[in-house]
């Protein structure tokens, strides 16, 4: 952790500093709250605390008529960034952005409406601070809607499915503690910014969940359009291919293209066998599809075999696999090559 300077600047508590440096990331895209109001209730506690903080709005486009009452609280000196986007892309995209212009080496992300009581902000920090790579708010107990509980259980049921027996119970809420070197190294790209604590796991670091009281305005039904149904769908589909294919494509394309190439196979199969039988083939469309369907299996594998090569150029730049812990080295022992004496036998 950076040290203070003596002076302190505008927004920030002078009794009992603790030394902890906190970069604040919201990404405005997705049903804000009034900002300046979201602002003053969740900095409270960092305040409270003894944090040095800095709140980044990452705000797009069609958000920027919700900008002007934050400007006015920092003008009056609050710890306040504002980056204006000049795209719609994503919350995904935004938080890059957010932590590539983040002071700080701790990053706090939250959605720019209320998930958890800002009361327990505080304790979701704690954990990375005691020294855990990332730390993720569940919220519990649940107040809000039987329709909001069935679609989260729906949801984690599938990622539970595809995550490998890594388990996350809350991974929809957004608030989340994660030191900058893990957030650096993780694959931030299309939506996989919901299953942060998922890739943190698979990297290897410890992630940490806790247990916060759910929001009352998180708490109102919410019924999307099929098409954020399916994009979610899409998303769980994308996970499955990161976690259990991404070092090994030629796995998943040669399974693909195995079944095709088969498939193909066995119709052409048929058809000669019925060709040689007398029958005509000129006005049959199965054959068609079994061309089709074997030149399809060809390119699947060969598809495979182009990532297979991409994976293997780039492994040693590419993805950091963590060392939790590292035992001590035993106390040496005799060569196995050379036999024990009698009297070490016998001891």
């Amino acid at each position: 952790m950076k040290d203070f300077p003596e002076e302190s600047p505008p927004g920030f508590q002078d009794e009992e500093p603790k030394g902890v440096e906190i970069s604040v990331l919201v990404p405005v895209t997705e049903r804000p709250a009034p900002l300046a109001d979201f602002y003053t209730e969740f900095s409270a506690p960092l305040r409270g605390a003894g944090f040095r903080f800095e709140f980044i709005f990452m705000v797009e486009p069609h958000y920027r008529e919700m900008v002007p009452p934050l400007e006015r609280l920092q003008g009056e000196g609050e710890p306040i960034r504002i980056l204006h986007m000049g795209h719609a892309s994503g919350d995904t995209a935004l938080l890059r952005v957010g932590a590539e212009h983040a002071a700080h080496d701790l990053l706090l992300t939250l959605p720019a409406y209320p998930r958890i009581e800002a009361s327990t902000l505080v304790s979701v920090i704690e954990p990375v601070l005691e020294g855990a790579s990332m730390s993720v708010a569940r919220r519990w107990p649940r107040r809000d809607s039987w329709l909001n509980r069935l679609q989260n259980r729906v949801f984690h049921l599938l990622v539970a499915t595809v995550g490998g027996g890594r388990q996350i119970r809350d991974v929809a809420c957004g608030v989340r503690a994660i030191r900058r070197d893990a957030f650096e190294v993780l694959p931030m790209y299309g939506d996989f910014h919901r299953f942060l604590p998922l890739l943190a796991q698979r990297a290897g670091y410890e992630v940490v969940e806790v247990e916060a009281a759910q929001h009352p305005r998180d708490q109102q039904p919410r019924i999307y359009g099929p098409g954020v149904y399916l994009r979610r769908v899409i998303d769980v589909f994308g996970l499955y291919f990161l976690m259990r294919f991404t070092e090994k494509p030629l796995r998943f394309f040669g399974l693909v293209g195995s079944g095709s190439f088969l498939a193909g196979s066995v119709i052409l199969a048929i058809l000669g066998l019925q060709r040689i039988q007398g029958q005509a083939l000129a006005d049959r469309p199965m054959l068609l599809l079994g061309a089709l369907l074997m030149v399809l299996g060809v390119q699947a594998v060969a598809l495979g075999l182009v990532g297979e090569i991409i994976v293997h150029v780039n492994a040693p730049s590419g993805r950091e696999k963590r060392v939790r812990e590292i035992l001590p080295t035993p106390p040496e022992s005799s060569s196995p090559s050379s036999p024990p004496s009698p009297s070490e036998e016998r001891a």
